[in-house]
């Protein structure tokens, strides 16, 4: 039989795997947007600058989604505040 410590270490280790898919999205998005800001130098080259200062802004915007994700498995699995609720509830 399964404890209600086992359950939740199990349920936490789930949504850790389940909020690293945000890291996807990322991913997809700087491979798009590196992908159209070539194009766009390869069709203006006087414009690398401004084009390549974008497209860093939106790359690093679009990686604060992959990193939250990263934050809170990391938290789901290393400093779970779930098991401590348990262990105060459970004495």
């Amino acid at each position: 039989m399964i404890d209600g410590r086992a359950l939740i270490l199990a349920c936490s280790a789930i949504g850790a795997g389940l909020a690293m898919i945000a890291g996807i999205g990322p991913g997809i998005g700087q491979g798009f947007a590196a992908g159209k800001g070539a194009e766009a130098v390869g069709r203006q080259p006087g414009a690398q600058s401004d084009v390549v200062r974008t497209m860093l802004l939106g790359a690093a915007v679009a990686e604060t989604t992959g990193i939250y994700g990263l934050i809170i498995a990391i938290i789901l699995l290393f400093a779970n505040p779930l098991i401590s609720n348990y262990d105060s509830f459970a004495k």
